[in-house]
């Protein structure tokens, strides 16, 4: 195990914050036997800890340490049943809200912004989480040239951030769908008042057109089997003359699964998107108007969340395990470092069905 570690620069039992501390040899058949998933596994059994997750994670994608073990049949088998069977069907399109989005609107409180945004921020001239999310909204409000009253569909709408922003600062009336029953009822809520509808409908439902369409953090939970059906139904619910805004984590190559500790415990049934992928299922569909990528930023974004959790997670704790906290800090340090080391990418694009004039782009 050493030797395979010493090619990211990581020690076990070193004194570097980056070293990791064995507490018990198993960790070592876990990781070398099933890869990432068991490496989280046995992190989540507390069988090893490290003071800086996220620094000893990105040396590990740096190194690409997981190319260096031997490929494992229980992977090939995984990615064979991705290739054949559709991961994402309607049937299972709750699952995810259920396991991620439903586990507890507290916990979401503490841990997000005021506008309960769980998407990447707009960093650029921020100097808080809030400050940052609100830009990132004001931004997809500018790239979608939003006008009083237009209307909106915001397909996977979350806990209303969106949905709200736009109909108080732009006038627009919203149409937010979310398979999350634990979202849709906050969302209600939280833009009561507001010329705002939230649906708990699958985005395969829709039958209506809008003026523009946005869909931030959603498209990973669609599936390389249901791109072309997702881009169809954009389509068809996109006036002529309209944009569609599609925010999403973006794969360097194209892949037909998830991280396994990833798809197990945090994110069921997830894809990320290559740019072949995404390009492929818009073909004869949309022109191609804007590609903004601001990864770097989710690093950040990732790392204010882990922030928050750590500091008011004794608030909500009797709500939860010991295993689930690990579960969660592993979660957001794993991911901040696959940003922070350019394994993955946070895209924003802007589509259209062609239209007369220049579509000038905003940073």
């Amino acid at each position: 195990m050493q030797v395979l570690l010493d090619y990211a620069d990581i020690q076990i039992n070193g004194s570097r914050p980056w070293d990791i501390q064995v507490h018990d040899p198993r960790a070592y058949k876990m990781a070398l036997k099933s890869g990432s998933l068991g490496l989280g596994e046995a992190y989540m059994a507390g069988l090893w800890d490290c003071q800086q997750l996220d620094t000893m994670i990105t040396k590990m994608l740096e190194a690409k340490l997981e190319g260096k073990l031997k490929t494992n049949l229980g992977l090939l088998v995984r990615l064979f049943t991705h290739k054949i069977f559709n991961f994402q069907t309607q049937s299972r399109a709750f699952e995810v809200g259920e396991k991620h989005y439903d586990i507890g609107n507290s916990l979401y409180q503490r841990m997000l912004d005021p506008t309960m945004s769980y998407t990447c921020a707009y960093w650029q001239h921020a100097k808080t989480l809030e400050q940052a999310q609100l830009a990132k909204l004001e931004l997809i409000c500018q790239k979608l040239e939003l006008e009083p009253g237009m209307k909106l569909l915001d397909i996977g709408c979350g806990w209303g951030g969106m949905a709200k922003y736009a109909a108080e600062n732009y006038g627009v009336k919203v149409v937010g769908v979310t398979i999350s029953k634990e979202q849709q009822h906050y969302a209600q809520d939280y833009c009561k008042g507001l010329p705002v509808e939230i649906r708990l409908q699958d985005y395969r439902d829709l039958n209506e057109t809008f003026d523009r369409i946005v869909s931030i953090g959603m498209f990973e939970h669609v599936g390389p089997k249901n791109y072309q059906t997702y881009m169809e139904v954009a389509h068809k619910s996109l006036k002529e003359g309209g944009l569609f805004l599609l925010h999403t984590i973006g794969n360097n190559i194209s892949t037909v699964k998830i991280d396994d500790w990833v798809e197990k415990y945090i994110f069921p049934n997830a894809v990320i998107p290559s740019i072949n992928q995404i390009g492929k299922a818009a073909e004869e569909l949309f022109v191609m108007e804007d590609w903004h990528n601001f990864g770097p930023d989710y690093d950040k974004t990732l790392c204010a969340w882990h922030d928050n959790f750590t500091r008011t997670y004794h608030e909500i704790e009797q709500d939860y395990s010991p295993r689930f906290y690990r579960m969660w800090r592993y979660y957001l340090m794993s991911c901040a470092a696959c940003f922070r080391s350019r394994d993955i990418q946070l895209w924003q694009l802007v589509l259209s069905k062609g239209r007369a004039q220049k579509y000038i782009s905003h940073r």
